[in-house]
């Protein structure tokens, strides 16, 4: 992040989800912003630079909501003088009423974005001055998505000079609400079933293509690593483990690059496409009367699927859910968002065995034991009837443009390689001196006795084991030794328990420090016991299932 320098004046942009404040200062200052946005919520507050401003881009405020987002943004409120306030256009009588008396006797400057969806213009502009008069605040209406070069400069002029709000001046009403015109995912019937389904396409679309590319693109990686693990050999044993080993750096590296990398760029790049056009928000109020009953609003189940591009971003956006919510949402995330380096192996185990029909079954069984876990585990004010949905229920839908998509889709890449990146490399070099000492094969072994329990042979252990640690240790279960004594049901059942027994050390490293270790201990012991009890259930009764 960029600090601001000694001389320069601090300006917060403030404003509800969605009006366009990153978008804002990116065009103001050249530069994009790098956080995570979900629902329009930038989840920390980003530094942007001018020659003569600092600007503190802060997330979307939701008065009616207790989210971290929200107190982020109001404690920045109370630390700064200069504001700059965005407004919607469309809903600008409810954003002056709900967000004026938290800046009032502050210097600031409002800008209204959205004008291009306001019409008849010239009146709207009438409207604009008389408040410009009364205030003594200047107003400026812009489309944020397309600032023009004099809009820009009228922006910078204007912070150049600020004046104070009124202490407890109210703008008369507008008068003008302008609400979308409703779409198929507003039908009272099947709206929802197609909210879902375009929920789980930029999962399935993301796997399928990305996992098409790495299985042309491995062969030739490990080919062209030959060598390179010939010379590593003579190297001191410890070392060697570490690097060539079976969980080692060379060994699991490339399996990260060309699996999982792909599939966090295209699913980044679809929830980018999501939100920049608006549907993201479409999707959340369709949805969240469905999930609701479950302990999970819109905004959550959002996130979840999130979670299958990489959990790290996902785990990090929830700064932006319901205090009431957010920790049922962690929960859903690390029990039932398989990421794209499980999913990938998942696959892997399942196209070994020549059984890739297993994926149905599979995500099936995983989506209906998350409801279950997530319902048994969410506190009773989040599966509460009272439990409103407070954002605005309709927003403009629109072709995305290619800068605001890459600009959405920058804070997940940004995450997942500057937080779980490093994690994984730790976690690769720490698993290895573990099998260096031998002691993943003693805790395999002290486990052997309990694999009966879900039907699976003593050698799944293994698996299990390592799975708990770094999701690809689902791999071991696609060895022919292994495949060949394991029934379709067998396979399916231990994927399913290696990938949901604990959430990966990443993912539980992230909890932990987004909540406390002691939060995410006691997350894991209530998943591995909900793992266990499903496991069991799947692998006796799988049949009839």
């Amino acid at each position: 992040m960029t600090h601001a320098l000694p001389t320069q004046r601090i300006t917060v942009i403030v404003g509800k989800e969605s009006t366009g404040k990153s978008a804002l200062a990116a065009a103001l200052t050249g530069r994009s912003p790098v956080s995570t946005n979900i629902q329009g919520s930038t989840i920390a507050c980003e530094t942007y630079q001018t020659r003569d401003d600092t600007l503190i881009d802060t997330p979307g405020i939701l008065l009616r909501s207790d989210t971290a987002t929200t107190r982020t943004a109001l404690a920045q409120l109370q630390c700064h003088n200069r504001i700059l306030l965005v407004v919607k256009a469309t809903h600008i009588d409810d954003d002056l009423a709900d967000l004026l008396p938290l800046v009032a006797e502050k210097q600031g400057l409002v800008v209204v974005t959205f004008w291009d969806k306001i019409s008849p213009a010239d009146r709207a502009q009438q409207v604009l001055e008389r408040w410009e008069q009364a205030s003594g605040v200047k107003f400026l209406p812009v489309d944020a998505r397309q600032l023009r070069p004099e809009q820009r400069q009228q922006i910078l002029a204007a912070l150049q000079t600020l004046n104070p709000f009124p202490p407890q001046w109210q703008a008369m009403p507008a008068g003008w609400q302008f609400k979308p015109a409703p779409t198929w995912l507003e039908h009272p019937c099947w709206g929802r079933w197609l909210a879902i389904l375009l929920l789980l396409l930029p999962a399935v679309a993301a796997v399928w293509v990305a996992n098409s590319v790495a299985g042309l693109i491995e062969p030739l990686i490990q080919t062209g690593l030959t060598s390179l693990v010939n010379v590593l050999s003579q190297t001191p044993p410890l070392l060697a483990a570490i690097l060539i080993g079976r969980y080692g750096l060379v060994t699991m590296g490339p399996l990260l690059l060309v699996w999982a990398v792909p599939t966090v760029l295209l699913y980044a790049l679809f929830l980018g496409t999501y939100k920049a056009s608006g549907l993201v928000e479409r999707l959340t109020v369709a949805l969240h009367p469905v999930f609701r009953p479950f302990g999970l609003s819109g905004r959550d189940l959002v996130r979840v699927m999130m979670g299958f591009g990489c959990n790290v971003p996902a785990v990090i956006s929830t700064r932006a859910c319901s205090r009431c919510s957010r920790q049922t949402c962690m929960g859903a995330i690390a029990f039932g968002s398989a990421c794209s380096y499980q999913l990938g192996a998942t696959l892997g185990v399942f196209s070994a065995a020549h059984l890739p029909g297993l994926v149905v079954p599979y995500l099936g069984y995983l989506t209906l034991t998350t409801l279950i876990y997530t319902r048994l585990t969410a506190p009773k004010a989040a599966r509460s009837l009272h439990n409103t949905l407070m954002i605005e229920q309709r927003t403009f839908l629109e072709l995305p443009r290619w800068s605001a998509i890459w600009r959405e889709t920058q804070g997940n890449l940004s995450q997942f390689f500057t937080n779980a990146l490093p994690i994984f490399f730790g976690i690769t070099i720490f698993a290895s001196v573990l099998d260096w000492l031998g002691v993943i094969t003693v805790l395999a072994g002290s486990i052997h006795p309990l694999m009966g329990l879900f039907n699976l042979p003593p050698d799944a252990a293994l698996a299990v084991i390592l799975a708990s640690i770094r999701k690809d240790g689902l791999l071991l279960f696609a060895e022919p030794d292994t495949l060949a004594v394991l029934t379709p049901l067998q396979i399916l059942t231990g994927v399913y328990l290696a990938g949901v027994l604990l959430p990966c050390l990443v993912t539980a490293l992230t909890i932990a420090r987004e909540q406390s270790v002691r939060f995410a201990v006691g997350l894991m012991v209530r998943q591995a016991i909900a793992a266990i009890a499903f496991s069991m259930v799947l692998a006796w009764g799988g049949h009839w299932l």
